[in-house]
């Protein structure tokens, strides 16, 4: 079967970082979970602009659609993303994301 990767038709999450988290802005988190199987989460997800720290468990690759963001990691390379970049960001980065424009990726997380 297949599966469009599109929001229509799809409740979208709302979240905001946690707050001790967050270094600059209100960044608010828009995510439609189009599919959730073993471990496996694909979607969409959308930010508002905002800097936030950030600790990775999972194994994410992700293509960015819209927007500019910034991430970088605990030596302070940092990394700008812009719609049609692609990064896989493996478990143990820590560092910061900081979206300059609101930013829109489509994700595939594995647990």
């Amino acid at each position: 079967m297949l599966l469009r990767v599109a929001p229509e038709g799809v409740e979208p999450d709302l979240a905001r970082p946690d707050p001790a988290k967050v270094l600059a802005g209100d960044p608010v988190h828009t995510t439609w979970n189009l599919e959730e199987s073993d471990g496996l989460y694909c979607g969409i997800w959308q930010s508002t602009p905002g800097k936030w720290r950030v600790h990775y468990d999972e194994w994410e690759y992700f293509s960015i659609t819209q927007g500019v963001s910034v991430v970088t990691d605990a030596a302070g390379v940092e990394t700008t993303l812009r719609a049609g970049d692609s990064m896989i960001i493996r478990p143990g980065f820590q560092g910061t994301w900081e979206v300059l424009e609101t930013t829109i990726k489509d994700y595939v997380i594995r647990l």
